[in-house]
């Protein structure tokens, strides 16, 4: 079906509502669909190495259904009900993905970052009342099997641990050596500890149970981040059903291969990436456990493009910069399309992909709180580079500001809050945690997303930034992408962050950090005078500039803004206590729940009373380090 823009949506629609289209209810359901239709198609494939040689493991779609109803008996014979939990803290390996079908068919899933600290992953844990965890048994190079184990100790509703040992993707000689040197790992002593794949084969490859025919909870997917603890959102049947019928109904068929080097914890992997193929039959590659971050990926890349015949590359902003970063030294002829996701894509960036590789790059939008997809650039029509594309069909989305009256819709081009309703919004019931649901709908039927954006004249979704993420300078708002669009377009600049940092007279004014292009050279200095031609709100101007080594970023290449400003805090103070004759330093800054960002102090000698005159000034809060012990 062509999809090119507003009126193929308005099309779609006026077949019908959603309630009414003709699609499965459960997840097994649409897989079943699958299987019947392209038996021996090819499903997914797994690599555990990057080289275009290397070994892989591929699964057809009738193995696939298959293993994921052997994964569903399995984990009903150890509790899994309809409403009880099984987490996973893997890296990519084709064990998620059965676990990721199997555990939502069985019961509730609920994929776990193994980037998290152990007391994070601990806290899901808790949070969800996960029964079963399934992760690595020990490996070398790899600290999953301790921070789990760590985790497991202070989560005691968990009763079993199923191991995956990813020793049985890899070939001689390394299969030989690693049984030599693999590391030991602690164990929660409360729980059983069993082999995957050893549970796996004691199970039949049919259903043992009802896949009951009502839409329900099946998935828990954590918020992003790498510090503090995150939110659980919940998503029903119907919303992976949904985000699976837009990606077959609006962009992959049967004949389609994906590479998808993004991680099997996150939506965009699942719920729009995988989900996606469920529906349409298309083929989806997993290549290392760490996607992109695996070592040779990026090397690889093209070879890799060649070897599976990709159709359609998926991939963050930060990726797309390193592969352009890389000599295409493969034959990529048969590539469609680019997805981006995850982050705002730079102008710059689409241009040198596009003139690189001959592809254009679709960028869409999504957030875990809505089980993903919301917009996207139409693969068959017009796309605004630098847009997030048109909501998808049977997405409403409406732009609103805060006013004295209260809360109004905002008009073309006026920039306000995103709010959206669709299939995949459980209205109400958004996070596990029920206070967290409070003031988070519009009108009671449309999701708040804290993003900031506008809807241009043409029905295409623009974002200009996060709610939180505004520069407030004096009581002067400071959108952060003014800032960061414009450094963007330096030759130099691979990625750039804009942030408030602290300024004892207006509050905060804006700073940037930047990550430079491989081999490029240029000049703090420099950047801040082209900021003075290029930014052209006077006040937005950045007040510093500093370039990194490499920005701070999430699993999925967002660029990470907490590291930023606990550096930039950091920075600030240090300096104003210096400047004061004082010793002592911030030594650390912590994300208190209730006091936000607060800088840890080392006293050094000092009088809390003559720190406080230095510091008190500022906005961010401030303890001495005694303090903050005998708090704990």
């Amino acid at each position: 079906m062509t999809y090119a823009g507003i009126e193929d949506r308005k099309r779609i629609e006026a077949e019908g509502p959603w309630a009414s289209r003709d699609v499965p209810v459960t997840l097994f359901g649409m897989l079943s669909d699958t299987a019947a239709k392209f038996p021996d198609h090819n499903a997914v494939s797994y690599q555990i190495f990057s080289g275009p040689k290397d070994k892989a493991e591929t699964f057809t779609w009738r193995e696939l259904k298959a293993k994921t109803a052997q994964t569903a008996n399995m984990l009903r014979s150890m509790g899994i009900g309809p409403t009880d939990v099984v987490a996973y803290v893997l890296p990519n390996c084709n064990e998620a993905i059965l676990t990721m079908l199997g555990g939502a068919t069985a019961g509730i899933v609920n994929p776990i970052n193994p980037l998290l600290d152990p007391e994070q992953i601990a806290s899901i844990l808790r949070e969800t009342g996960a029964k079963v965890v399934v992760t690595l048994r020990a490996f070398p190079k790899t600290d999953v099997a301790d921070k789990v184990a760590s985790a497991v100790a202070h989560a005691p509703g968990v009763k079993t641990v199923l191991e995956v040992d990813l020793l049985r993707y890899v070939t001689p000689p390394k299969s030989w050596i690693i049984p030599l040197i693999r590391p030991k790992s602690a164990r929660a002593s409360h729980a059983d500890y069993l082999s995957f794949s050893a549970e796996l084969k004691k199970h039949n490859t049919s259903l043992d149970f009802e896949d009951v025919q009502q839409d329900r909870v099946a998935c828990y997917f954590h918020t992003g981040g790498t510090t503090g603890m995150p939110k659980v959102a919940q998503h029903r049947y119907s919303g992976l059903v949904y985000n699976g019928w837009v990606g077959g109904e609006l962009l992959l068929n049967e004949n389609d291969v994906l590479l998808c080097p993004l991680p099997l914890f996150h939506v965009m992997a699942v719920h729009v990436i995988l989900m996606g193929a469920v529906f349409s039959g298309a083929h989806v590659v997993f290549p290392t456990p760490q996607g992109y971050r695996g070592e040779g990926v990026f090397d690889n890349i093209w070879k890799l493009t060649e070897r599976w015949k990709i159709t359609f590359i998926v991939s963050v902003p930060t990726a797309l910069a390193a592969m352009m970063q890389r000599p295409i030294d493969a034959d990529v002829s048969t590539v469609k399309t680019a997805f981006s996701g995850s982050a705002p894509l730079p102008k710059e960036l689409f241009k040198r992909f596009e003139e690189a590789t001959g592809v254009t790059i679709v960028e869409g939008y999504g957030m875990t709180e809505a089980t993903c997809l919301v917009s996207g650039n139409p693969v068959d029509g017009l796309k605004k580079i630098g847009s997030i594309g048109i909501p998808f069909p049977y997405t409403d989305v409406k732009i609103i500001k805060q006013t004295n009256e209260g809360p109004l819709e905002c008009a073309v081009d006026e920039i306000g809050e995103i709010c959206i309703a669709n299939p995949g919004v459980y209205t109400g019931h958004t996070y596990t945690e029920a206070a967290k649901n409070k003031d988070l709908f519009y009108n009671d039927t449309h999701l708040r997303t804290g993003d900031l954006g506008r809807m241009d004249a043409d029905g295409y979704l623009w974002i200009t930034g996060r709610a939180k993420d505004l520069i407030i300078r004096g009581g002067h708002n400071i959108d952060p992408a003014e800032i960061e669009d414009a450094l963007q377009g330096h030759k130099a600049v691979a990625f750039a962050g804009a942030i408030g940092q602290p300024d004892a007279h207006s509050g905060e004014v804006p700073c940037a950090y930047v990550e430079l292009v491989d081999g490029a050279t240029v000049t703090e200095a420099e950047l801040m005078d082209y900021c003075k031609k290029h930014v052209h709100e006077r006040a937005a101007q950045p007040k510093h500039m500093t370039i990194m080594d490499e920005l701070p970023k999430t699993a999925v290449g967002k660029v990470f803004k907490p590291d930023l400003r606990k550096n930039a805090i950091t920075r600030v103070y240090n300096a104003a206590l210096s400047d004061a004759g004082l010793k002592a330093r911030v030594t650390s800054v912590l994300d208190d729940k209730k006091r936000g960002l607060t800088a840890q102090v080392a006293a050094n000698g000092d009088s809390q009373e003559a720190i406080g005159k230095v510091l008190g000034p500022f906005i961010q809060g401030w303890e001495l380090e005694t303090q903050a012990v005998a708090a704990e």
